[in-house]
């Protein structure tokens, strides 16, 4: 079985790690259009939508172009955790609508998020925790009716 050196690995995951959230644009001149965005790879070969992947789960390619996502998506699951935090706070994987899934925060009250709900990129990168954070597109008490 082949192992890549650990100065090689370290190597090449500092410089993949840095560009799967980038909150600044590559391009300057849009800059007020692409200020908070989640940047996902999509295979040359298959099109296949990945995030934060090296190789192509479908194909295993290693030709990953990165590819801007326009912040939309579904949440398919949304689990309520209570430990390590003073209040509790959700954690959901959202299926964002390039066809990949990436696990983040839904705002709003825990409770009120479920399987099935539209969300929108508020921010690329929560401050404390460093993952996604989504708004609610939908209204977000249509339970309580």
């Amino acid at each position: 079985m082949y192992h890549h050196s650990a100065s090689s690995a370290a190597q090449s995951a500092v410089g993949f790690a840095t560009s799967v959230l980038d909150p600044a644009p590559a391009d300057h001149r849009h800059a007020d259009h692409h200020k908070d965005a989640i940047v996902f790879q999509r295979c040359t070969w298959c099109g296949t939508a990945t995030y934060h992947r090296l190789l192509c789960p479908v194909c295993q390619g290693s030709e990953l172009r990165t590819e801007r996502s326009e912040g939309t998506g579904t949440v398919r699951h949304s689990t309520v955790v209570h430990r390590n935090t003073p209040a509790a706070r959700n954690v959901s994987l959202i299926e964002m609508a390039e066809g990949f899934v990436v696990r983040g925060r839904v705002m709003g009250p825990p409770i009120g998020i479920h399987s099935g709900d539209r969300v929108k990129l508020s921010t690329a990168k929560d401050p404390v925790r460093g993952e996604p954070v989504f708004q609610l597109l939908d209204e977000p008490y249509r339970a309580w009716s």
